[in-house]
Formats: C-alpha cells, structure tokens, sequence
C-alpha cells in the first residue's frame, strides 16, 4: 500500500565512508508512504509529550515556531536502500522540547497525523540527536516529505523520522509501531543494517 515516488534510481558508493553498508547515494528525494498524505494547516497542528502520569505537554504551531530553532546539516538513510547526503533542516532540538517533561519511562511511541507510529528510545532523542523538523533545504517541508512537520532523528533509518508528525507518548517498556508490526527491525541502526526483525 506505499505509494513510492520516482528516484528510487541511485549508484552504490561502496567507497564513500559516509555510507552505510547496502545503501546508494541519490540527488533525489524518494518518497515513501505508508498511505495517503495528510494535509494539515498550521492553525490545527499540534505537538504533544504525553507523560506516564498523563501530563500533556502541547504546543501549537505559533508557540512551535517561537522556540529556538536549530539548522541542521546530516546524512539521512532509507531502510530501502537509498542515502542522502548533507541535507539541510531547521527546527526545534528535542532537548528543548522535554526541557520541562517530568518522566522515568525510557522508551517513546511517535504519533503521526493518518494514524502513523514508530517507537524510539528516549535516549536516541536526546543530547542533540533529534528534531521537528519544518524545513527542509531552506523551504517549508512539503507535505509529501511530512510537512509541516516531521521527526528528524537521522542517525537511525528513516522510517523513524515520522512524517507529519503530531506528538510523543512516553513508554515503559518497547513496543513496536507501524512498521515495526510489519518485520521492520525493533531500532534501525543504518550501520549495523537492522533493517527487519
């Protein structure tokens, strides 16, 4: 049921350090999407960290858009083989984000507008590793690439980097989202190639 863009072409460089084992570089930006595209306006978007204790942490996209913002500059890797390099991103740190989220659980749900989830652990959020991401080479993120805003968490594949994103749920425990239900790998670390379970 994915709906898979073109560009999907690319050429293995398996000299190129920057690459993880089995990927290729691509000039393109493929599109992979587990159903339609959600278009959400700015004046409904929502962010939410729901805590174990029930605490809903929410910001809409004004109070989003008025917190420090990072521009980030990293390699993005698909589960499907294909690696981007050097892209451009802006948006808020998680750090800032949980910067007043009271919790002891270790483990994350992301929650996406259409009904998306993936699970990450809350220590590969943290410490500079992740944003919401709203812009993607100096232009607002378009809806097709999770517009208006995405997860960002490039050191993992990039099936953990909900599109259209719309909050966090803390977890005790690990459980699988969408993908991990259907034979992805539980984490998905491109350079151990834990792509499927």
């Amino acid at each position: 049921m994915g709906i898979i863009s073109s560009g999907f072409l690319g050429r293995r460089r398996a000299e190129d350090p920057r690459l993880p084992p089995g990927q290729y570089l691509t000039d393109g930006f493929p599109v992979l999407s587990a159903g339609p595209t959600p278009r959400i306006p700015h004046d409904q978007w929502a962010f939410t960290i729901t805590t174990e204790k029930g605490v809903v942490h929410r910001w809409s996209w004004a109070e989003f858009m008025a917190l420090p913002q990072d521009d980030v500059s990293t390699d993005i890797h698909c589960v499907t083989s294909w690696s981007k390099l050097g892209t451009s991103w802006r948006g808020v740190k998680l750090d800032t984000l949980f910067q007043d989220v009271d919790t002891d659980f270790e483990y994350t749900m992301a929650h996406s507008y259409g009904g998306y989830t993936t699970n990450v652990p809350l220590a590969d959020l943290l410490d500079g590793k992740a944003w919401v991401a709203h812009t993607f080479d100096g232009t607002d993120l378009a809806p097709e690439h999770g517009g208006p805003a995405r997860l960002l968490v490039p050191h993992l594949y990039f099936w953990k980097s909900a599109k259209w994103v719309s909050g966090l749920e803390m977890m005790a425990r690990d459980a699988p989202g969408f993908w991990e239900q259907n034979g992805y790998n539980m984490y998905g670390d491109p350079w151990r190639e834990e792509r499927y379970g």
